[in-house]
């Protein structure tokens, strides 16, 4: 014997939606990161070796943010493709940064896949990347190879360029080739006019 049910209660029930679990098991490029590696701005300070464990912990790795982990996976893959210690702004370092950014993009997006904002930059990003990586299989193919190495990344070349043929397009070049012709024909006087004219001049030239 079943109970009875409202109607109600089996429209709900109907519309009702399981809850997303948050996905933790997603890796992470800054997963290679030590805990124990200090911040960016306290590396290179000569004092911190003589502090105490307590304060080395809270300028680790350990208790940083996302965006001051960003800025050391940013420097090493600087420090990759950069041509010089005090290069800061070749292509090949334009590249490391913006795979940066594409791959925090990318992570974002797995957890939160309706975000079109950052949707958005990723695309904007991935779109100077790849002009940037263009210019510099043109110009520079070792460096190109090498930075594509280095940094991971798989270049794909672009399609070529091919137009859709309409019925639409196909009229319009039709009536454009008919109107070329027709002032082809009312030149064609003047042109044989000057043709005429250039002849006797080279003709009078010669004698």
């Amino acid at each position: 014997f079943h109970q009875a049910r409202s109607p109600f209660i089996q429209t709900a029930r109907c519309y009702a939606r399981p809850v997303r679990r948050k996905r933790s098991d997603i890796p992470s490029h800054l997963d290679d990161l030590p805990p124990t590696m200090l911040k960016k701005d306290y590396a290179n300070v000569p004092i911190i070796n003589s502090v105490d464990d307590v304060v080395k912990r809270l300028l680790s790795l350990e208790m940083a943010s996302q965006k001051e982990k960003m800025k050391i996976k940013t420097q090493q893959l600087v420090e990759k493709v950069r041509r010089s210690p005090n290069d800061n702004g070749s292509f090949e370092v334009q590249v490391a940064v913006l795979t940066a950014k594409i791959r925090t993009y990318e992570e974002h997006l797995q957890r939160h896949p309706k975000d079109k904002s950052n949707r958005r930059h990723m695309l904007m990003a991935i779109d100077c990347r790849k002009k940037l990586l263009a210019y510099l299989r043109r110009v520079r193919y070792d460096t190109f190879e090498n930075t594509c190495k280095q940094l991971n990344i798989q270049y794909t070349l672009p399609p070529p360029y091919c137009r859709r043929i309409t019925k639409r397009w196909l009229v319009k070049k039709a009536f454009c080739r008919k109107v070329f012709e027709e002032v082809r024909k009312l030149k064609a006087p003047e042109r044989l006019k000057q043709r005429r004219e250039w002849q006797a001049r080279a003709r009078a030239a010669k004698e």
